[in-house]
């Protein structure tokens, strides 16, 4: 079996300047982690400035907490929206040919 041939990366020229662009395959990137990192961590400052609230509430800046909480419910429904997706996208893509 021989090595693929590798062939001479696309260039672009804008300006005085040139562009090399690399013949990569994109990255398969669902976002399901990514959607759960942000809202775990919406949830943790959520939770970090509960003690706080008092004094924010005082100086009119409550509504960093309920942002917060916002936050972590926006980034749950996100978050099994990617879900549903990755899970359609894996039924649906056909299987690999050798």
């Amino acid at each position: 079996m021989e090595p693929p041939e590798e062939s001479e990366p696309d260039q672009i020229e804008i300006g005085k300047r040139t562009y090399i662009i690399a013949n990569v395959e994109p990255l398969d990137v669902d976002g399901t982690r990514t959607v759960a990192v942000g809202t775990i961590l919406w949830l943790v400052a959520f939770v970090l400035l509960l003690p706080f609230y008092g004094r924010l509430e005082e100086s009119g800046r409550e509504w960093w907490v309920w942002t917060c909480l916002a936050g972590f419910g926006f980034g749950v429904l996100g978050w099994d929206y990617c879900r549903r997706r990755r899970r359609r996208l894996k039924e649906n893509r056909p299987l690999p040919t050798d």
